[in-house]
């Protein structure tokens, strides 16, 4: 077996005097969509912020393939090959999407930028004819689409997605999706934070469950969706 592109242990995270997230351990394989599922403040985008580097945990630590990062500022986190696409999607609202997206790629070589610019626009379309809107008048889906596309300009090996479906109509919500399930097909290594487990447990390998900051529950995600405390407290069952 591979050995783990990301992985976390024994993880200790605080906010001044407040604790978010307690011993937490979790991998990702090369190739693999790894989700974390949870409620509200139970340490989901904290997990992520960790991987990123945006926090330092008190304890524990982070290794992107068996580089311990836990310690480095986040510019060099993501100069490691680690691709985000932040909760909200945080676009440059008054530039132009082709700069948000150019944004994307400043830690690769500018003659390759072209060919990336490409890349990606062949996997949104719509952006096609919209590379010189400015972002910030685009539909909430839409400057989905563009920070979706802007971490991709990174070529990352680890993309990290934090609530991908936040505030999305049904039907950017599938586009979101349908984008997910082509990067897996391609390899993409992916970890996930994600409030609405139905869709996160629908294409995700494996899955974590937080709750107050640790993880309860752990597996493979078809075993996690059929579990009946998941469903109960996750997937909207009362049964």
């Amino acid at each position: 077996m591979p050995a783990d592109l990301l992985r976390l242990e024994n993880v200790n995270v605080f906010y001044g005097p407040v604790q978010a997230l307690y011993d937490v351990s979790l991998r990702v394989a090369p190739g693999e969509l790894v989700s974390v599922l949870g409620g509200n403040a139970s340490g989901k985008s904290t997990t992520v912020k960790t991987v990123l580097g945006l926090v330092r945990p008190q304890s524990g630590a982070v290794f992107l393939e068996r580089r311990r990062i836990d310690g480095l500022a986040a510019h060099r986190v993501i100069g490691l090959g680690v691709g985000s696409i932040p909760e909200g999607r945080r676009v440059f609202p008054e530039m132009t999407v082709r700069d948000n997206l150019l944004l994307g790629a400043y830690t690769r070589r500018k003659e390759d930028h072209a060919a990336d610019l490409e890349r990606v626009v062949a996997l949104f379309p719509a952006l096609a004819s919209r590379l010189h809107q400015a972002a910030g008048t685009m539909s909430g889906g839409e400057q989905q689409m563009v920070a979706m596309a802007r971490a991709l300009m990174r070529r990352p090996k680890l993309l990290c997605i934090d609530e991908p479906s936040m505030g999305l109509s049904p039907l950017y919500v599938d586009k979101v999706y349908d984008v997910i399930r082509r990067l897996k097909e391609e390899g993409v290594t992916m970890l996930m934070v994600e409030q609405s487990a139905n869709r996160a447990l629908e294409v995700a390998d494996r899955a974590y469950v937080l709750q107050n900051g640790r993880v309860v529950l752990e597996g493979p995600a078809h075993e996690l969706a059929a579990d009946p405390a998941v469903r109960r407290a996750y997937l909207g069952e009362t049964a």
